[in-house]
């Protein structure tokens, strides 16, 4: 099937409720705007060089999220336009992202990363650590900061039990901030779930995928 097909079939499996974003890295312009002639606006990248090559070479309207791991030195060269900065993985970067937004007066959606997974090389929040922040109010100390969900990777492994557990965990730290009411009313979005996980996490309540190979194919590297 080519990129046009693939997108379909996927789209037309996901519920209403799911967004898909299209994960671009390592792809090129000419393979993305081939999703995008077929519909797909959201794209997903995780290295800021590869954004901003991408970002002035494709259609205006394309939804941009940063889904990598984000070192603060390099906010300044997407918030002019990103969409959304679904890593961030502590208040460092938390911080950084305010500073940099407040700088050209624009505000930014994130969504917090936290770290679910069994692998110590994941990066993230601890659950009561991110539960705190709004619980404690430290929300309010981010004017330019839309603060619109969590957002976590499961362990890769095949023990789809351990992954059910992982994603179980985030959806009631998700849902413990919704009913809480301190995430407001834009705290709406739970992104969880990759090309080889997302059904279980759409049956755990994820609203939004990040998938790449099964759109894309496998990368030649």
């Amino acid at each position: 099937m080519d990129i046009t097909q693939k997108l379909h079939t996927l789209k037309s499996s996901l519920p209403p409720h799911v967004t898909l974003v299209a994960v671009s890295k390592f792809r090129p312009v000419e393979v993305l705007q081939q999703a995008y002639d077929a519909g797909q606006k959201i794209f997903g990248e995780n290295r800021v060089q590869e954004l901003i090559a991408k970002y002035p070479l494709l259609p205006s309207d394309i939804q941009w999220h940063f889904i990598g791991t984000l070192q603060t030195n390099k906010v300044k060269y997407i918030v002019p336009f990103i969409d959304t900065i679904q890593s961030i993985d502590s208040l460092r970067l938390l911080k950084e992202v305010e500073k940099q937004a407040a700088r050209i007066n624009r505000r930014i959606r994130v969504l917090l990363e936290v770290h679910i997974a069994g692998e110590t090389t994941k990066h993230g929040f601890g659950l009561g650590e991110c539960l705190n922040l709004f619980l404690e109010n430290q929300s309010d100390a981010y004017p330019h900061v839309i603060f619109t969900g969590l957002m976590g990777m499961a362990t890769f492994t095949d023990d789809t039990g351990q992954v059910e557990r992982e994603f179980a965990r985030l959806k009631g730290l998700f849902d413990e901030i919704r009913q809480s009411g301190r995430g407001g009313d834009t705290f709406t979005e739970l992104s969880m779930g990759m090309s080889d996980d997302y059904p279980v996490a759409i049956r755990n309540g994820s609203t939004m995928i990040r998938v790449g190979t099964r759109i894309f194919g496998e990368r030649k590297m």
